[in-house]
């Protein structure tokens, strides 16, 4: 075991007991400074030596180490670490030069009188979201507790007008990626808006044979546990919090849950293609002599298609 160090106002005193190469020794010295130091050392232990920081009582600089004017053959400089005062001067100076620069660049940026305000709106925004979707997945989840696998075919008349209004509010992501007031790209956060909204509003609002499936469970259950985690994440970088938790469990629980919401998607879709051929609902027909007709249940393939490589390539 390693003793405490004494520091004095000047003097510095060390005994400790150790291993070395010849076996058990002490070991023993004393610095008498050339001025006075602060009388706490800093020390610090590791494998392969003792670390102690000597504090100076003033910040100014010394002629030598130690009073007596020859140096101890036990004390050597480590260069690593020399700095004399040449060189402080200039680490100083550079500093100094580096923080009106900074200041400089700062004073060109304009600022945001909205500043504020567009923060309390993503702030506001996300947490309406995230109570949503959180009411969302606390009744399916009771619901499912409760009733069994009868809750599945009740979802969407139970849930539907929640999700309409988390859905329908959505769209104020893509504008807030239009104008610039989030960083988030464009593309992606229409893809993934309207490709929800699609699913939701044309094809389980426009049909009332999807409404009673039991797939609409599994789409509007995946939907609300990402959002879960999605929307408090963003709402806690607005105000500059990272909390490793959940942002380990925004992206953690996306990789199953992603493919796992696009394949509930998917069997949304493929039921409904032929409920969309039997009832020509939504389909185009072309004025004469082509008289040809643009079958909307073609198109849900397409999309199918589509939704299929896409998630394949995200």
């Amino acid at each position: 075991d390693l003793a405490r160090p004494l520091v004095l106002i000047i003097d510095f005193c060390f005994l400790a007991q150790g291993h070395g190469a010849k076996g058990d020794n002490i070991y023993e010295f004393q610095i008498e400074f050339l001025e006075p130091v602060e009388p706490k050392p800093v020390c610090r232990v590791t494998q392969r030596q003792l670390n102690i920081t000597v504090q100076k009582k003033e910040s100014n600089w010394w002629e030598r180490l130690t009073k007596q004017e020859k140096r101890p053959l036990f004390l050597a400089p480590d260069f690593d670490r020399w700095l004399d005062e040449s060189d402080a001067e200039m680490e100083l100076r550079e500093k100094e030069e580096e923080k009106i620069s900074k200041m400089k660049i700062e004073s060109r940026v304009p600022k945001d009188p909205f500043k504020h305000l567009k923060k309390g709106y993503l702030i506001m925004y996300n947490l309406v979201q995230f109570l949503g979707f959180s009411w969302i997945f606390v009744n399916m989840t009771v619901r499912l507790f409760i009733l069994g696998k009868d809750s599945f075919y009740d979802t969407f008349h139970t849930i539907s007008d929640m999700m309409y209004f988390c859905q329908t509010l959505a769209l104020m992501e893509v504008v807030n990626a239009l104008i610039g007031l989030v960083r988030s790209p464009l593309i992606p956060a229409i893809i993934q808006v309207f490709g929800r909204n699609f699913i939701l509003f044309v094809v389980l609002g426009s049909l009332e044979e999807m409404q009673s499936k039991a797939v609409v469970f599994f789409v509007f259950y995946f939907w609300s546990i990402i959002e879960l985690f999605r929307y408090p994440y963003y709402m806690l970088s607005c105000i500059g919090i990272e909390w490793k938790p959940l942002t380990w469990l925004r992206y953690t629980t996306w990789i199953p849950l992603y493919p796992l919401g696009g394949l509930a998607e998917a069997v949304c879709l493929i039921q409904s293609i032929p409920i969309f051929s039997e009832t020509g609902k939504f389909s185009l027909g072309l004025p004469n002599p082509l008289n040809v007709t643009i079958q909307f249940s073609f198109l849900l393939q397409l999309y199918l298609i589509a939704l299929f490589l896409g998630k394949i390539l995200n």
